[in-house]
């Protein structure tokens, strides 16, 4: 099989911030598609489309940018691997309850946005460990060595997880608020990331123009948890935007704002790697 993942090098490592896009994977193969119950547009209504190409000037500001090229819809890598959902997965015994699983979007997602079914029917457990060995652990075995990597060469990683919500999602989930955000930094209420360096991605969207929420309504999920420890010099923050920003939802296509769009969040890329530029550089991976 093809690589599930690929990861753009900058020509010099200059920054201890890696940048990753987990959801925006578009390689939907005829195989899935023929035995999914879904047309080709509706089974895309998880993906986090095109943001992948918003945050791909990351490396030419000193970071890698790593990105999972096989769809949400067939497996998640932003969940665990024991989120295995046995209303889906034939073999796998009922499990302790877990909101995102009993709501269908497990590591193996049961459902697309809307609750709306992938499958008439279950799957073999076979297959679902097949996809986590295929795609999952090869994913978060590049993201930990670069995480590693990061470490090693400036004595910190900070990670960044970009996401996009649906607009409605924002409305519904936002009910009542007088200001709804655009852009969503989850950093787990504090436990993923130190606070300083929060405040400064978040000063760099709002300096753009965004508003700007912390951890409601996301807060981050399996990857802000797994990699962020901050007592040990490793930050994780999720960042959300807006999908009405920069693109036609119901249409799936770039909307006439997607390259102004695509400017601030590269001067907000810049900003950011700023942020994880020691003053003294040490030598770093070419």
């Amino acid at each position: 099989m093809s690589p599930s993942h690929r990861v753009e090098y900058p020509s010099l490592r200059s920054t201890s911030v890696i940048f990753a896009s987990p959801h925006s994977g578009r390689d939907y193969g005829w195989g899935f598609l023929r035995r999914s119950v879904l047309d080709s547009r509706t089974i895309r209504s998880s993906e986090d489309a095109f943001v992948d190409e918003l945050f791909a000037s990351a490396p030419s500001h000193g970071a890698p940018l790593l990105a999972l090229t096989v769809p949400r819809a067939f497996v998640d890598v932003n969940r665990g691997t024991e989120e295995l959902d046995p209303a889906l997965i034939r073999g796998v015994e009922k499990a302790l309850h877990n909101p995102r699983v009993t709501s269908g979007l497990g590591v193996i997602p049961r459902v697309v946005a809307g609750g709306r079914p992938i499958y008439r029917g279950k799957i073999p457990l076979a297959e679902a460990e097949a996809r986590l060995r295929s795609h999952w652990h090869p994913y978060h075995g590049r993201l930990k060595t670069l995480v590693n990597e990061s470490h090693r060469l400036f004595g910190q990683a900070i990670l960044i997880d970009c996401h996009s919500m649906p607009h409605e999602a924002i409305d519904s989930l936002c009910r009542g608020r007088r200001e709804k955000p655009e852009i969503v930094l989850g950093d787990r209420f504090g436990a993923s990331a130190a606070g300083e360096i929060v405040d400064e991605i978040e000063l760099a969207f709002r300096d753009e123009g965004f508003r700007v929420g912390r951890n409601t309504p996301f807060a981050g999920a399996f990857t802000t948890q797994h990699y962020g420890r901050p007592s040990r010099g490793q930050h994780a923050i999720q960042v959300e935007i807006d999908r009405s920003l920069y693109m036609n939802e119901s249409k799936l296509v770039p909307n006439g704002n997607f390259a102004s769009m695509q400017a601030a969040i590269d001067r907000v890329i810049a900003r950011v790697a700023e942020v994880g530029r020691p003053q003294d550089l040490p030598l770093a991976a070419e």
